[in-house]
C-alpha cells in the first residue's frame, strides 16, 4: 500500500549553510498516527515546516510526496489545498478574535451542508469551545487554546493533520484530554503526524514512531517496539536502567545502540 506521505533523503538548510535536516527519510501511512520524538534542537519543527512549505526554497535536496504527488518547494497555500493542515507549537490563533470567529476562519472558502456538520463535530469533540464561543482566544487557558487550534484545523477537513508539541505547557489532565481527542480524530479516519517531546504520551496513542536526533532519524519502529527499546526507555521514557547504585547514583551511561 502506497504511503500517504513519503519523504526521501531531504536536506533542509538555514541561511544556505547550516544543516537542520540531513538526508532524512520517513513514511506516513494513511489513517494512522505517526509520532516523531526527539530532544530540543533535533529538527522536529523544521521537519513539519519543510513539509508544509513554510521554509522558502526548502528542502534543498530530496523528495516529498503526498498522495503520490511531489510537493517539495510548493507554496504553502498549494500544499494546504492538497489537505495538509499544520498546527504550530504556538497554535497560530488570532488572539484578538473570539473562539467562534477563529473557528469560522477554519471554514473559510467552504460551502454546503458539510460545514455545519463539521462545526457540530468539532464542538462535540471539544465541548468547552461551545461554552467559550464569545470569549477572546487570548483569554483562554493553554489547554483551551490547543483545543481551539485543533478544532479549527479539523474544519479544514485535513487528509494529514500535523501537530507540533500539542502537550507543551499543559497540565497532565488537560494533555490527556487533548490526546484523547487525537485518538478520536484518528479513529474517524484522519492521518496524524505528531511531533512531541512527551514520548510516553505520544507512543501511548501512536501506531508507529521515529526517533530524531541532530536532523536525522536514528531509530524507527512500531510504538510497541519503541516502548520496549532499552535506549528509548532510558533516554525518552525516563525508566532508567540497571546501572544505578543503591544510593541512586548512575555508575556509567549506557551506550546507545544507534
Amino acid at each position: 500500500m502506497q504511503p500517504l506521505l513519503k519523504i526521501a533523503s531531504i536536506e533542509t538548510l538555514y541561511y544556505d549553510r547550516i544543516y537542520a535536516l540531513h538526508g532524512l527519510s520517513l513514511e506516513v501511512k494513511e489513517k494512522e498516527i505517526f509520532a516523531v520524538l526527539g530532544p530540543n534542537g533535533a529538527g522536529k519543527t523544521t521537519l513539519l515546516k519543510t513539509i508544509a512549505g513554510l521554509l522558502k526554497d526548502q528542502p534543498k535536496k530530496g523528495i516529498i510526496e503526498f498522495a503520490g504527488k511531489r510537493i517539495q518547494r510548493l507554496a504553502p497555500e498549494k500544499i494546504a489545498r492538497l489537505g495538509i493542515v499544520y498546527v504550530p507549537e504556538d497554535r497560530g490563533l488570532f488572539r484578538e478574535l473570539t473562539v467562534n470567529e477563529n473557528l469560522e476562519l477554519g471554514c473559510w472558502g467552504r460551502k454546503g451542508n458539510k460545514v455545519k456538520e463539521d462545526f457540530e463535530y468539532v464542538l462535540a469533540l471539544f465541548p468547552i469551545l461551545k461554552a467559550r464561543a464569545d470569549q477572546q482566544s487570548e483569554t483562554l487557558s493553554g489547554g483551551e487554546q490547543q483545543m481551539l487550534a485543533m478544532g479549527r484545523a479539523m474544519l479544514r477537513r485535513p487528509k494529514l493533520l500535523m501537530l507540533d508539541e500539542p502537550s507543551l505547557g499543559l497540565a497532565p489532565k488537560v494533555a490527556r484530554q487533548v490526546y484523547d481527542a487525537l485518538s478520536q480524530i484518528s479513529n474517524a479516519g484522519t492521518t496524524i503526524l505528531l511531533v512531541e517531546q512527551n514520548a510516553k504520551m505520544a507512543l501511548g496513542i501512536a501506531d508507529f514512531g521515529y526517533i530524531m536526533e541532530s536532523g536525522r532519524i536514528v531509530l524507527e519502529g512500531s510504538a510497541k517496539e519503541l516502548q520496549e527499546n532499552e535506549d528509548v526507555q532510558e533516554l525518552y521514557l525516563g525508566l532508567g536502567g540497571q546501572d544505578i547504585s543503591p544510593k541512586g547514583w548512575r555508575l556509567y551511561k549506557k551506550r546507545r545502540t544507534w
